[in-house]
């Protein structure tokens, strides 16, 4: 006697058949129960999608550098800390900066005196000079000292905001709340302008770049539509859909970036997703999900023939549209089949039962 090794599917299925009582349609005839549900599949429009991997990315991320010099005092935030908008997270010394300030207010208050003894010089030498008591000449150099006084005055202003804004600098905020990720300097060190402090990223907002072939992006930019796959499970459906508009020319693919909703989506900037995009319409069989009975990678449904036979019959599934599945073979478009896999289960026992007595 030969053996012969059946493949572990069709070994998996066969234990599903028997733990249902009925490995095939050829159960025995009965009434449908009244309480048991059926469904008469038929085509259904659909969209036609295709799905790529795509890295997530945080649509808020930076690293603040240093505008002006100074040595570090103050690091309240390391790796992995939250901070909110407007928290410190790095401070410098500021003796300098605050004696620059200083200067520019006392250089501002001579200017200021200067600009207005000119102003006083200028409208007396007018008016001595509207009688004709002075010469020309000293009225003409009169409104020249004046004239320059006041952008003395002006520049003194300036000063004084800039030497101002240096001292500002010497405390640097969180622009957006969010997390820090990487610190570039230590307390104590002397930073120069343009060095870089600390760099961080919001998880409030996200984003998704996938590389797309060329061949497949026509389609994309008609209907700007894309669903990512969270680790969960879940779907999610794009905000907005970018297409850019130039391909890479090495690898003549195009960077399609998706924005995400703002929600909690447990990803992290960095991971790779499965993003569908629609491409158009199809027809497809669709079956509820809740009516599929699973057992490792097999999937079957309980098919009710039009003289009651209730029978579990192996399928082949494709995608999933929200609560439904694509029935890729194992169905044709007409038969029945029950929604509730364990009523299903009850009434094909009792037709046996009925049948043996």
């Amino acid at each position: 006697m030969v053996f012969r090794r059946l493949p572990l599917a069709a070994a998996l299925f066969a234990a599903l058949a028997l733990t249902a009582c009925s490995g095939s349609d050829d159960a025995a005839p009965t009434s449908p129960d009244p309480g048991l549900q059926t469904l008469a599949v038929a085509p259904a429009t659909a969209a036609r999608e295709r799905s790529w991997d795509g890295v997530v990315q945080a649509v808020n991320q930076a690293t603040l550098a240093a505008q002006t010099a100074g040595r570090v005092v103050e690091l309240p935030f390391d790796v992995n800390d939250v901070v909110k908008a407007g928290d410190i997270v790095v401070r410098f010394t500021d003796v300098e900066q605050r004696s620059g300030r200083a200067q520019a207010e006392a250089a501002l208050r001579a200017a200021r005196a200067q600009a207005a003894e000119a102003d006083a010089d200028q409208r007396r030498i007018a008016d001595l000079a509207g009688r004709q008591l002075v010469a020309r000449s000293q009225l003409d150099q009169a409104t020249a000292r004046r004239d320059a006084a006041r952008a003395a005055l002006a520049a003194a202003e300036a000063g004084v905001k800039q030497a101002g804004e240096q001292v500002d600098y010497t405390v640097v905020r969180a622009p957006y709340s969010g997390l820090v990720t990487q610190r570039h300097v230590e307390i104590g060190e002397t930073v120069a302008p343009g060095q870089p402090l600390v760099s961080g990223l919001s998880l409030g907002q996200l984003r998704v770049e996938v590389q797309v072939p060329q061949a497949d992006i026509a389609a994309i930019r008609e209907h700007k539509t894309a669903t990512v796959r969270l680790a969960d499970g879940r779907d999610v459906e794009a905000r907005e859909v970018i297409v850019f508009p130039a391909a890479n020319p090495q690898t003549h693919t195009f960077t399609v970036r998706v924005e995400l909703p703002e929600m909690e989506t447990g990803l992290q900037p960095g991971n790779t997703v499965k993003v569908r995009f629609k491409l158009g319409e199809a027809e497809r069989l669709l079956v509820p999900a809740t009516a599929l009975v699973r057992r490792s990678e097999i999937a079957a449904v309980y098919v009710v023939s039009p003289e009651g036979r209730v029978g579990l019959r192996q399928i082949r599934v494709g995608e999933v549209f929200g609560d439904r599945v694509e029935v890729i073979a194992g169905l044709a478009s007409g038969e029945a089949i029950a929604l509730d896999p364990v009523a299903a289960l009850v009434a094909q026992r009792a037709a046996r039962e009925a049948a043996d007595e």
